[in-house]
């Protein structure tokens, strides 16, 4: 008896300590505006086997509503480079990004820390690796690699966010 209590017990613990986090952006680690910006989470840790990303700011002058920019992130891919003209939000800050369900937007799976998108032609964050030494962040692609971006994305922000994504893809609004 003592046996199945304590297996359970730790079948609810690991269930209870999956989660889904952002780790980039946020506090220290900003976007700059219509440029390639990386966007980061833990999808070793999540429960979810995808999700709809949307770009938030606290302040409804600067957006009212969520944006949703990708419809459709598969979580194995741990990172996700954001293209031009999916970050083509002023520079501002308040912003947050929101992890959601792709059934109902209002669903939130995971919410960054508030970050800043800066002005286009600022520099990014300096990052600082597990040995210590420093370097400048630089988007994917600038340094001549492959930019990924995934087919149809660009488009996702044209879904309005009260319309579920299943009936934007329906009707031909973003591509998943």
């Amino acid at each position: 008896m003592f046996c199945r209590l304590t297996f359970a017990c730790a079948a609810l613990v690991s269930v209870v300590s999956a989660q889904l986090t952002i780790t980039s952006p946020g506090t220290n680690d900003w976007w700059v505006a219509s440029s390639a910006n990386t966007l980061a989470w833990t999808c070793n840790t999540s429960p979810y086997q995808n999700f709809t990303i949307l770009l938030a700011n606290s302040n409804s002058a600067v957006l009212n509503t969520p944006l949703a920019i990708i419809a459709v992130q598969q979580n194995y891919d741990c990172s996700e480079t954001i293209a031009q003209q999916q970050s083509a939000q002023p520079a501002g800050t308040g912003y947050t990004i929101l992890f959601a369900s792709t059934l109902n937007s209002t669903d939130i799976y995971a919410q960054s820390e508030p970050f800043e998108i800066k002005a286009l032609g600022s520099s990014y964050p300096t990052t600082t690796s597990s040995a210590g030494s420093a370097s400048t962040g630089t988007p994917s692609g600038s340094s001549g690699a492959a930019q990924a971006t995934k087919s149809g994305s660009a488009f996702a922000e044209y879904a309005p966010v009260g319309m579920s994504m299943v009936a934007a893809v329906a009707l031909g609004l973003i591509v998943a």
